[in-house]
């Protein structure tokens, strides 16, 4: 199976010679006959995945295992977040026929875990928080089995939307971070670094036993030290799971990589969120929010 090379751009404290790119951030050409299965699956369910609107480099393993990102509300978000891949604009698609199809979706794979996420719909009053928890009640009904992680927007604050969705009854609460605060306002467009933090108070304080869960992207200029005062932030308002992975540039119209983090450090920051009180920290080059999503959730359940 041939091997894909993922873009790599240059560093700005050690750049790489020319054409050299690091050796770990290599991943196998995606085209097995279970990748093929879904994607022809989705394509008929006319369904979107995070996994192609990201252009997640984890998509042929994920595939390959029947696991995907469904990515409900639309392939068009409202913010223009400088790391991202997904396309912004002025939304206009509106289904409701969607959360069915999912749930339908869900069933037929025989999952026992998916994984949920959405553009952000500040164009909806409620951010397309009704939507959000139609599908979960879908999966829930139509696949009982299946847990359901919600990788959800911030929904500009709202305090009903959230609640909205964790009536729903999620297993897993999961909302990116992303960055430490000082980049946010040059990364994250339209995002408040102490609306995250105040969307995870207020999801343990109206579920206790809901386990939470947050991802940090590195490379986009933040310091170590800034890295571990996140963590000590995201750990104040008791988040059970952190995964941290590369940011690895779309285009070039978007952020340039600040730094390329090499795997023996990705495993120091995993030793140093575990010593904070994560219950699982997933953390690598290519690691993803939804990348081994289940195994994350099962590694809590165990945790003492």
């Amino acid at each position: 199976m041939p091997v894909i090379q993922l873009p790599v751009i240059e560093s700005t404290s050690t750049p790489p010679l020319e054409g050299r790119k690091p050796s770990w951030l290599k991943v196998r050409a995606p085209g097995g006959p279970n990748y093929m299965r879904l994607k022809g699956l989705l394509r008929d369910w006319n369904l979107h995945t995070v996994c192609e609107e990201a252009r997640c480099p984890n998509i042929g393993e994920c595939w390959e295992d029947a696991t995907a990102t469904f990515m409900i509300l639309g392939d068009v978000c409202t913010r223009r977040c400088g790391y991202c891949a997904i396309a912004h604009g002025k939304p206009t698609w509106e289904d409701r026929e969607e959360p069915e199809r999912i749930g339908r979706a869900v069933a037929a794979l025989g999952l026992d875990y998916v994984v949920i996420t959405s553009v952000n719909r500040d164009d909806l009053a409620d951010g397309g928080a009704a939507h959000w928890a139609a599908t979960i009640t879908a999966v829930r009904r139509q696949a009982p089995a299946c847990r359901v992680e919600a990788l959800i927007p911030d929904f500009q604050g709202q305090p009903a939307s959230l609640q909205t969705v964790i009536d729903a009854g999620p297993r897993v609460l999961n909302h990116n971070t992303e960055t430490v605060p000082r980049l946010y306002k040059l990364a994250r467009h339209g995002g408040r670094y102490a609306r995250t933090l105040e969307l995870f108070r207020r999801a343990r304080s109206w579920a206790p036993d809901l386990v939470t869960k947050s991802g940090l992207i590195l490379g986009l200029g933040e310091t170590r030290p800034e890295l571990l005062a996140t963590m000590r932030d995201l750990r104040d308002v008791d988040v059970n799971i952190l995964t941290l992975g590369q940011y690895l540039r779309p285009s070039a119209n978007h952020l340039p990589v600040a730094r390329y983090y090499h795997p023996d450090e990705f495993a120091e920051l995993a030793a140093e969120g575990r010593q904070r009180g994560f219950a699982h920290v997933e953390a690598g080059p290519l690691v993803r929010s939804s990348y081994h999503a289940k195994r994350q959730t099962e590694a809590v359940r165990t945790a003492p």
